[in-house]
């Protein structure tokens, strides 16, 4: 079954990177007691009036032919060079060149309450990261290089793994504050280029409370200016890494629907649209009958929440306290299992960061580079024990679990 070999690979693959990754944060002085998810809970209670009531259509599994230790193999050089004006986290011209002569502008973006969505400012995103914060809910942080957005949000606070994806993709971190135990630990790792709501000025970020659903939004372009002002080292950073070509794998399977399911309330599902070769964002929502899924849409351009790539990565979390996680994202030597989602087809892979301050490596199965498409990229990074099912044809559906 692939569930049982999916499992029995991360398994292996967690002990034998036992030995080389962080850092996890459990460094720092983290009490439990002491951290109080009260907006979290009240938005769970909200959230859970109404629960969906419909449930997946299949659980049929299939057995992919793949090994449990992958030959790791070096990335051809030429694969890291770009010419200029070619984006490195998208592998797309950009309009504007000089965009890319500064670090990544990277929010945290709410997806909870439901209140605050339709989000602003996805659209324009190079790479969103999505991943669980506590009480069946989850959290984006949004990457802006080859783009601005104007408004951006609403903007909610930081989490210990923001610390080690920004060093990873070496981006300024806008977020709207952090419980003490978190912001130190910001701090610590990130420095001056943490940007928190309360020390900032309108722009770049404007609004009353981020504990508030449409309270704070930011502008990533202003942000950059504020950072420069503020004397915030802006160097050019070295981005290489990804990989992006026009055709794709045949891959091991067809992939036009991708589910996360947080909980039966709590949900993500992209729809393939052949079309336009992108996957379309769906969420539950509340309509006149309950909950229902609809598809997202940017509130700034009334655009699809649309994506090139889909990208789920498999971690091991650990837990503090219930809204409490840190994440092991960084300094990850022995390739990690994920799946990849291009042109509605599905390819098993791997990922891995050798280096603690250069983006995550996608890799085939063999070891070979994993193609993108060139585009924009979605990551979803869920916990070791999530179960992966195909449920019907191209439709898969993994339901998230720690750690």
């Amino acid at each position: 079954m692939f569930k049982r070999r999916l499992i029995i690979f991360l398994l292996l693959a967690l002990l034998a990177a036992c030995t080389t990754v962080g850092p996890q944060h459990s460094e720092a002085i983290v009490n439990s007691q002491d951290f109080s998810p009260q907006v979290e809970e009240s938005e769970l209670k909200k959230a859970t009036e109404n629960p969906v009531t419909y449930a997946p259509t299949g659980t049929e599994t299939i057995e992919p032919t793949i090994t449990p230790t992958p030959t790791i193999t070096p990335i051809p050089a030429t694969y890291y060079n770009f010419p200029p004006g070619i984006n490195p986290l998208t592998g797309l011209e950009v309009t504007d060149p000089t965009l890319l002569d500064r670090r990544p502008v990277m929010v945290k973006v709410s997806n909870w309450p439901r209140l605050g969505r339709p989000h602003a400012g996805l659209t324009s995103a190079d790479i969103v990261f999505e991943y669980y914060i506590g009480y069946q809910m989850n959290r984006f942080l949004a990457v802006y290089y080859g783009d601005n957005a104007d408004v951006i949000g609403p903007v909610r606070s930081g989490r210990f793994v923001d610390a080690q994806l920004v060093s990873l993709y070496q981006g300024l971190l806008a977020y709207g504050d952090a419980d003490p135990q978190v912001d130190q630990v910001l701090v610590d790792v990130l420095g001056d280029r943490t940007l928190a709501f309360s020390e900032l000025p309108c722009p770049p970020m404007c609004g009353q409370a981020t504990h508030s659903a449409t309270g704070v939004f930011a502008n990533s372009g202003a942000m950059t200016d504020y950072a420069v002002r503020s004397g915030v080292d802006n160097t050019t950073p070295d981005l290489r890494g990804m990989f992006f070509q026009e055709e794709g794998l045949d891959g091991n399977a067809k992939g036009e629907l991708l589910r996360i399911e947080y909980a039966n309330f709590s949900i993500m599902e992209w729809h393939f649209h052949p079309e336009t070769s992108k996957y379309r964002l769906w969420e539950e929502m509340d309509t006149a009958t309950g909950l229902d899924l609809l598809p997202m849409t940017d509130r700034n351009n009334g655009r699809a929440v649309a994506f090139d790539n889909l990208i789920v990565m498999y971690a091991e979390y650990i837990e503090y306290a219930p809204s409490l996680h840190d994440i092991v994202v960084q300094n990850v030597v022995t390739a990690q299992p994920a799946l990849f989602f291009r042109d509605g087809v599905l390819t098993y892979g791997t990922w891995r960061t050798p280096d603690p301050e250069r983006p995550i490596i996608f890799e085939t199965y063999e070891g070979d580079t994993m193609p993108l498409k060139p585009g924009q990229t979605w990551i979803v990074i869920v916990g070791l024990n999530s179960n992966t099912v195909q449920s019907a044809g191209g439709e898969w559906e993994i339901e998230f679990g720690l750690p």
